[in-house]
Parts: structure tokens; C-alpha cells; sequence
């Protein structure tokens, strides 16, 4: 497949974050272009391309910026959402490292686009130096008149702030990243009122994850049907796919969404490690539903993972091969999130910790069969009853392990440990059962 990257051509050489080698590559170019237009044009560009948002919903981004209340007196902004706390997800840190004055683009244009004056970045606290990286190109734009007052001499002000989090899972859900800026612990809204209407201190707000933001200058530049043809239907533009787990070439990836997760897996990461057979892939992050050797045909799009049962999320792709305990997994992952939920709504608060202690229990062989119909049942009243998502993604884990290896649950809880060799469950750190 040919396919030239657009997102990370030059991140692997040397001064790719640094302005001056930004602006001998077109940088700017798209915003320049976008003040020569009306902000309605620009939302219009943005809908017809197709663009659709690269957090994890893949929500249509010029539909998004379309409903911020123009006609409010309220001041309107741009929350960047740089959080990336999704499990198996890198893509935004390399994004924000190597070619950091793409995002600040698309937030310019995202401003001006929606009558904006003010974006916010909110980066995931852990990554101090990625900050450091951010707010000196954020330095290099203003010093040159991209940022500021009459950027480029258009009469268009613009600031660029970036704020960094505490470290919370949460602050990914964009209610929670806007109670987060205001200085509040970052748990998710009521919605209705969304953001587009309420958001940021009460303002009109768009919530756009980076890689979103930094499709935006491509768009303006390459223009909307070249780019929305450049995936299948209503999946256009490149999408950048992080790999991660049992393959040779763990990284990230940059191809259209016409490329199949088989093709990603054995072409782009070399294949799953030597002497292993591929068991399962996690097609979007550690919050969406399992994915079989059998479906590795599956179209890398939002549409053609979602037909094929799960969900492409923030395109984490992690590759499980045949030495993986899905109950361990299970319980790896409820640890992570019964440590991360915000803990405002009850059955999510409450259940995710019962469903860690019930996996712990079957993993280290003091399970019982009633436990497998436990498991199913508080996970049933966690899903859809919750603010926002959490409840849901963390459930995933248990009900889809309990789909497709129910024998595994079974067999830990018959012979008292897991059935995998005992070398490996050593190497694991996982608990070895008379």
C-alpha cells in the first residue's frame, strides 16, 4: 500500500518541533488560508472533508464546531483535550513532541472558525517534558506573529494556553478535562447542556482531542474532497494507529483507514513476536471489546471496526498472543480502572472494585462457578448506568473476556490456577496455585 504520512512525515528528524523547520514545510500555510476565508467557510471545509474526531467517539468535527452558540455574548473557546490516558495510546505524545506547532495551527484556525479567542491545552499531567516542548514552540509562534494580537495582520487575536492535569483517567471525557480547567475535580457533567453550548466557565465550548486539531491544517492546505477521499466513506483523512504488545515493532503508525488490522499488525509491526500465534487484538484502547484472529481482515475505520463488533476508540491496537491469561488481563485492567474511576456515580464507584476483587479471587484459584454469573450481573449494572462512559469501558474488560474465553475463567476456577505453562505465570508475576 502506498501512502505517504502527513501527521508524522518529518518526526523522525532532527529539529521537527522547532519553527523554523515548520515553516519550510508549510507551516502556517493552512492558517493563512483559513483568515483569508469566513469562519463559516472554514466550518464548511472542515464538514465536507469529513473529518471526524480522533479521541475515541469519532464524532464529526465540522459538525461539532457548527453547533457552538455563535449568537452567545459569552466568550468561546477551544479545549484541546491532550490528556491521552487511554490505555495502549501514544499517538498525541508523539504528536505534541515532534511536531508540536501542527496542533498549535489547528487551534488558531479552530478558534477563528468558531469565533474563539482562547484555546486551552489540557495536557495529561505525566507528561512534564512534552509541556516544556509545547509551551516554547508556543513561544516561537507568538515571537512571529502566528499567536497574539492581529495574528498575520488579519484583526484575528488569538492565545494559546496550555494547562496541565493531575493525572486523572477522567479528564480524557471532555466534561470532566472543562470542571478540570476551572480548577475542579475533573468529574463528568450532567448532559444535556453540552458543551458546544455550555462548556468552559459556562462559555461555548469544542472539545477537540490533538490529532484531531492537527488534521485541520492538512485540510485547508490539501483541501476537503482530496482528503476525504483519502479513506473509505465518511472515514477519510490518515489516521495515525498506535501498536502496542506481543508484536516485533511496537510504535506508532500512520495510514489511511482503508488498511485492515491484519495489515497493520504483520505488515507495519512486523507480526506477533517469534514462536508466538496471535490469540486476540484489542482494536481501540483497553476499553473496547476484543477483537479474534479470525476478523484480522477488519477495515481499520471507525465504521469497519464497529461492524465487526468493537470499537477503533483511540486506535490502541493491542496485540495478545497465546501466552496471554484473559483473566489476568481482566483483572489487570479492572485494577486500572477501579483506581481511576472519579467515584461520582455509585454503580461505577461501587462495582468496579467488586469486580476487581471477584477476578482477583478466580485469578489466584479461590474462585467459584457463581462467581462467572457475579461477574456478568454487576457489570450489567454498571453499563449504561453512569454519568459517562467510564462505567462502560471499564465493564468491557470482564464482559468480553467472559465471551470469547469463558473456558479460561472456568478452567482457573476447576484446577485452581491458571492452565497457562507455570514458567510463564512466574515471568508474569502472577501467583502459582497448588
Amino acid at each position: 500500500m502506498s501512502f505517504e504520512p502527513l501527521l508524522t512525515k518529518h518526526v523522525r528528524e532532527p529539529n521537527s518541533f522547532t519553527l523554523d523547520f515548520y515553516l519550510q514545510h508549510e507551516g502556517y500555510d493552512g492558517l493563512r488560508k483559513a483568515l483569508a476565508m469566513k469562519p463559516e467557510e472554514v466550518i464548511d471545509l472542515v464538514k465536507a472533508s469529513g473529518l471526524r474526531g480522533r479521541g475515541g467517539a469519532g464524532f464529526p468535527t465540522g459538525m461539532k464546531w457548527q453547533f457552538v452558540d455563535k449568537k452567545s455574548p459569552n466568550p468561546k473557546y477551544i479545549a484541546c483535550n491532550a490528556d491521552e490516558s487511554e490505555p495502549g495510546t501514544f499517538k498525541d505524545h508523539l504528536l505534541m513532541e515532534r511536531n508540536p506547532h501542527l496542533l498549535i495551527e489547528g487551534c488558531a484556525i479552530g478558534c477563528y472558525a468558531i469565533g474563539a479567542k482562547i484555546a486551552y491545552i489540557y495536557i495529561r499531567g505525566e507528561f512534564f517534558h512534552v509541556q516544556q516542548v509545547l509551551e516554547r514552540a508556543i513561544d516561537e509562534a507568538y515571537a512571529r506573529g502566528f499567536l497574539g494580537k492581529n495574528v498575520l495582520g488579519s484583526g484575528f487575536d488569538c492565545d494559546v494556553y496550555v494547562h496541565r492535569g493531575a493525572g486523572a483517567y477522567e479528564a480524557g471525557e471532555e466534561t470532566a478535562l472543562l470542571e478540570s480547567l476551572e480548577g475542579k475535580r475533573a468529574q463528568p457533567r450532567n448532559k444535556p447542556p453540552f458543551p458546544a453550548v455550555v462548556g468552559l466557565y459556562g462559555c461555548p465550548t469544542a472539545v477537540n482531542n490533538v490529532e484531531t486539531l492537527a488534521n485541520v491544517p492538512i485540510i485547508l492546505m490539501k483541501g476537503a474532497e482530496w482528503y476525504s477521499k483519502l479513506g473509505p466513506e465518511k472515514n477519510g483523512g490518515p489516521k495515525l494507529f498506535c501498536i502496542s504488545g506481543h508484536v516485533k515493532r511496537p510504535g506508532v503508525y500512520e495510514a489511511p483507514m482503508t488498511v485492515t488490522l491484519g495489515e497493520l499488525i504483520n505488515e507495519r509491526a512486523g507480526g506477533v513476536r517469534d514462536g508466538r500465534t496471535l490469540k486476540a487484538v484489542i482494536p481501540g484502547g483497553s476499553s473496547v471489546p476484543i477483537l479474534l484472529p479470525t476478523q484480522l481482515d477488519t477495515q481499520a475505520s471507525f465504521d469497519g471496526v464497529q461492524k465487526a463488533g468493537s470499537l477503533l476508540g483511540s486506535a490502541g491496537i493491542i496485540v495478545l498472543d497465546d501466552t496471554t491469561c484473559m483473566v489476568w488481563l481482566a483483572e489487570n485492567l479492572l485494577h486500572f480502572y477501579r483506581h481511576e474511576s472519579c467515584g461520582k456515580c455509585t454503580p461505577c464507584r461501587e462495582g468496579t472494585d467488586w469486580l476487581y476483587k471477584i477476578l482477583r479471587k478466580i485469578e489466584r484459584g479461590a474462585g467459584q462457578m457463581s462467581d462467572l454469573d457475579l461477574l456478568t450481573s454487576v457489570a450489567n449494572n454498571i453499563a449504561g448506568k453512569t454519568l459517562c462512559a467510564f462505567g462502560d469501558a471499564a465493564v468491557t474488560p470482564v464482559l468480553t473476556t467472559l465471551k470469547h474465553f469463558r473456558h479460561e475463567y472456568e478452567a482457573h476456577i476447576k484446577e485452581g490456577h491458571c492452565t497457562l505453562p507455570a514458567d510463564w505465570r512466574a515471568r508474569q508475576g502472577v501467583a502459582t496455585h497448588p
